[in-house]
């Protein structure tokens, strides 16, 4: 899928996928919003204004409050792409978001994905 097609996916249809992946292995809706407010600033509110606007992916991710330094500190492959070799921003910020989540869905703890220091 290119890169523009992923940037113009409603973040509503992302973040069912993000929440059902969490779920499926046991996580809940909870701890992926823990983790939006922690990577992109946002509050409990303002994601919800966001899913009820439907806004695009990149909207969400790049208009974001408070992009966290920390993010920097996210290593590892997701989908057999190493993060911390993507240099195209929004695709970065897209694919922080997944490998956080799926650390989530793998059992790390919210403590030890948010304390990357």
């Amino acid at each position: 899928m290119d890169n523009e097609k992923v940037y113009n996916m409603k973040f509503a249809r992302i973040y069912d996928a993000l929440v059902k992946k969490a779920e499926r292995k046991g996580r809940t809706k909870e701890e992926v919003d823990t983790l939006i407010r922690w990577l992109c600033g946002y509050d409990q509110q303002g994601i919800q204004e966001l899913l009820d606007h439907d806004v695009d992916y990149k909207t969400f991710l790049m208009d974001c409050p408070a992009w966290n330094p920390d993010s920097s500190l996210i290593k590892g492959s997701i989908c057999g792409i190493r993060v911390e070799n993507i240099t195209d921003p929004v695709m970065r910020r897209i694919r922080c978001l997944d490998k956080i989540v799926d650390e989530l869905a793998k059992g790390k703890s919210l403590e030890k994905i948010t304390n990357r220091r």
